[in-house]
Parts: C-alpha cells; structure tokens; sequence
C-alpha cells in the first residue's frame, strides 16, 4: 500500500543538501543520534539485545554502531528519494523486516516520537549553518512517511 506524498521540490532540496553535507560524517552521527535516544528515553535501550548482554559503554559497543549507521543512512535515503519516487523507497522485504523487528522488540509510538526528535535535534547540530524552520519541517515530514510505513507494517502483523 503506497500512499503519494506531498513534498515539494523546495522540501527535497533541503533535505538532499543537509544529507549531502552529513554524508562524510556519518559514522559520527549516527552514532550521536542514538545517544541522544538513549538519553531522552534511557527504557528504549532495553530495547536492544545486543545493548542488554554487553558490559560495554554505549558509545564503544560496535553492533549499536552499525545499527546506528544502518538506521541513519536508511532514514536519510528514503528522505532523499521520497519526492522522486512519491513514496518512502525502502525495499518491501526490507520493511516487513523493519515491521516485524519493531512489533517484536516491543516498540511503541513513543519511541517513535522521541527518534524523530533526536533526528532534528542531531541534523540541526550537523548543520547549523543550514538549519531552518523550513529545513527542520521537510526533514519532519519525510521522516514520518518513513514512520507511516513501518507502523502499516507492523499493524499488518498485530
């Protein structure tokens, strides 16, 4: 089920030009991202298995890392392409997956709300110099396009 999306060309020209200039950056930033998840809601650790078992400090353990950098990278992609391609362009497999993981781990529209603040608070400190109201509602709305899909997911197997 695909739903057309309205996002201006003015919307994607932001968001392609912030992910442009975080590009390089981001192991880095990803990795702050989730940080800053865990710092607003420190329950949504628990969340990861791989966070649970492990003695390791959160910024040194490696699997939150690559995580980090897989949800990042495909959050700033399906924003980037969204307009392009009038609907989030995360494969179907890759979003069932995403549905299923999410129903599973026990993720709730809350911890929702708080990756899309740390999302925004972590792109408006990337770029400050870029940073506007305007960039701030295009990433926003991409963003919860993106939401939108995995919730239907993850509504289609509750």
């Amino acid at each position: 089920m695909s739903h057309s999306v309205a996002f201006s060309e003015e919307e994607e020209a932001l968001v392609v030009k912030s992910w442009n200039a975080m590009k390089k950056d981001a192991a880095n930033l990803s990795l702050k991202f989730f940080l800053r998840i865990f710092e607003i809601a420190p329950s949504a650790a628990k969340l990861f298995s791989f966070l649970k078992d492990s003695p390791l400090p959160f910024e040194k353990n490696p699997k939150l890392k690559i995580h980090a950098m897989t949800v990042f990278l495909m959050t700033c992609e399906a924003a980037t392409q969204l307009r392009k391609a009038g609907t989030v362009t995360v494969r179907e497999t890759t979003l069932k997956k995403l549905g299923a993981k999410h129903v599973k781990s026990g993720v709730l529209d809350e911890h929702f709300e708080v990756t899309r603040f740390a999302l925004l608070e972590t792109i408006k400190e990337a770029v400050p110099e870029m940073w506007s109201a305007d960039m701030k509602s295009a990433w926003t709305v991409a963003y919860n396009h993106l939401v939108a899909a995995i919730k239907e997911e993850m509504k289609s197997l509750a």
